[in-house]
């Protein structure tokens, strides 16, 4: 991330040119660490997913979303989003948040929306509002992987899977794959980073 993009009277005081992220910790190994690979995160999006044009089938639909996946989990202020709600589930589980004990945690009574702001938040910031009607979708259904989590995790990864979900069915086309021309244009240009357009909540 290149901080020189950014007009000088927008900054902070004492900001590096460069942010360098070599050393830092990787959102999805660390979930995968909790049990929440990519496989696992597809498979749960795939048992929800419908043909659409640009996805017509589930082997381009898995390839499409992988790609959502991998742009959203790129974002570090995502990152932190999701890594916020692993030490709610965490904190909640050993009896450690606010105005709550062990035993009502573990009830998920439905007083406590706070988890499901969380999961909204998460789905609108990767797609916008498109990505809360997903949220909603997964959080009610609860596929795969979503029926054995806690009360913040659920929402956590229903967001995360119904976020990438939207764009992968708006931003469908291309099939997860470059054309022909794009391949060409890439090798003559020493293979320059693909750029999903868009951007989050697009």
């Amino acid at each position: 991330m290149k901080l020189s993009t950014i007009k000088k009277e927008k900054k902070k005081k004492n900001q590096p040119k460069e942010v360098k992220e070599k050393d830092a910790r990787s959102i999805m190994k660390i979930l995968e660490e909790a049990g929440l690979s990519e496989e696992v995160l597809v498979s749960a999006a795939m048992e929800l997913y419908v043909p659409h044009p640009g996805v017509e089938n589930r082997e381009i639909a898995e390839r499409v979303f992988k790609r959502e996946l991998k742009h959203a989990l790129s974002d570090p202020n995502l990152s932190m989003l999701l890594y916020a709600g692993m030490l709610l589930e965490k904190a909640g589980e050993n009896g450690e948040l606010p105005g709550m004990s062990k035993e009502t945690f573990k009830k998920d009574l439905t007083f406590l929306i706070v988890d499901e702001v969380i999961g909204m938040s998460i789905a609108k910031y990767i797609s916008g509002d498109k990505g809360i009607f997903e949220y909603v979708r997964f959080d009610k259904l609860k596929p795969g992987i979503l029926s054995k989590l806690g009360p913040f995790m659920d929402d956590v990864i229903a967001g995360l899977i119904g976020g990438a979900s939207a764009n992968m069915y708006s931003r469908g086309k291309g099939n997860g794959r470059k054309t022909k021309a794009a391949k060409t244009k890439v090798k003559a240009t020493k293979k320059k980073p693909e750029i999903l357009q868009g951007g989050f909540a697009g």
